[in-house]
């Protein structure tokens, strides 16, 4: 079980020396192997080839490689000097074939740094231009931002595997998540109406993980998404969705200011409850901030909070994705 709780934890840690990484993807309890680690900008070089290094370093086993994951957007968000595609707005004027060719080539400078997963496809419909997110989303409409997201997701297929984010979608909530929980009183008729259809759009074209954000739709569950049963219920059994579903970074949650979101170990549990596979922490994350979490999610199971069979099924997702990712290489 222990072996399971590590494999569903994306973590993080500074730096790019090879030991050190090395035993952070074993620092679980007994030596647990963490199924994933997010790049950020303090693993990241001066170009591709060091970046593989660490990619390398994270690689305990080739044969069963961990989600190394990467927030490439393009635009604003970019981790990887060399990509100077444009992303988010800088798309706005391209079509369908060019968006989609722009995201094969930035999936080939992905692949190229030895990591395997983007956290690049930004699926929400802002409400208006000064939405934080709407520099970074691919439309301004629903229309618009489908048929990017699907070509997005087209562009990405067999090089990386796609990430929709920030589902169920940013746009509806004001505000800035990496500070708050934005909330909306959009109703799930309205949201099915509109800010789901680009979620929708990627999903059908083979989008492999889907990112939750920390927003909440009050009339459909107080809850932040990320940590609501329901949105997964919906995710799943609505829209089809069968690939793994991930939290944005739990550091947020802690960053919020919101009593109940202050332990990351809680947030992962409670994630991991509400349907989530794999739950991601940057913000906050100390060498030993992974190991702690999987403690916690052991003592979970053990003491009835977390089902084991919830446990296992995110564990299986998540397996399913890193022996697709061997099979590629």
């Amino acid at each position: 079980m222990t072996e399971q709780a590590a494999s569903v934890v994306m973590g993080h840690v500074a730096g790019t020396d090879p030991a050190a990484l090395r035993a952070y993807m074993q620092s679980g309890p007994q030596g647990a192997r963490l199924g994933g680690f997010i790049l950020m900008g303090a693993n990241i070089g001066s170009d591709a080839a060091q970046v593989s290094a660490v990619s390398d370093a994270l690689t305990l086993d080739p044969a069963l490689p961990p989600l190394i994951a990467i927030d490439e957007e393009g635009g604003v968000v970019t981790r990887l000097p060399w990509d100077t595609l444009p992303g988010g707005r800088g798309v706005h004027n391209l079509d369908v074939a060019q968006t989609e060719q722009v995201f094969a080539q930035r999936a080939a400078l992905i692949a190229g740094t030895g990591a395997n997963v983007n956290f690049g496809i930004v699926a929400d419909v802002p409400a208006d231009g000064s939405s934080f997110i709407a520099s970074r989303a691919l439309g301004t409409d629903p229309d618009s931002a489908s048929s990017r997201v699907m070509a997005a997701v087209d562009g990405e297929e067999e090089v990386v595997l796609s990430t929709l984010k920030h589902f169920p979608g940013h746009g509806a909530a004001p505000g800035d998540s990496h500070h708050s929980i934005p909330a909306t009183a959009m109703t799930l008729q309205q949201w099915q109406a509109g800010d789901a259809r680009p979620f929708i759009a990627g999903i059908d074209a083979g989008a492999e993980l889907l990112m939750f954000g920390h927003l909440a739709y009050t009339a459909v569950d107080a809850a932040p998404a990320s940590l609501s049963p329901r949105w997964h219920e919906i995710a799943r059994d609505e829209l089809g969705f069968d690939g793994v579903m991930i939290t944005d970074d739990l550091g947020m949650l802690t960053g919020s200011g919101i009593a109940e979101y202050q332990d990351p170990v809680a947030n992962a549990v409670m994630a991991l409850q509400a349907g989530n596979d794999m739950v991601l922490m940057v913000a906050g994350s100390t060498a030993e901030t992974a190991s702690q979490m999987v403690t916690g999610i052991v003592a979970a199971v053990d003491d009835g909070r977390l089902g084991a069979d919830r446990l296992q099924d995110a564990a299986v997702q998540v397996m399913r994705l890193r022996m697709q990712v061997a099979g590629q290489h």
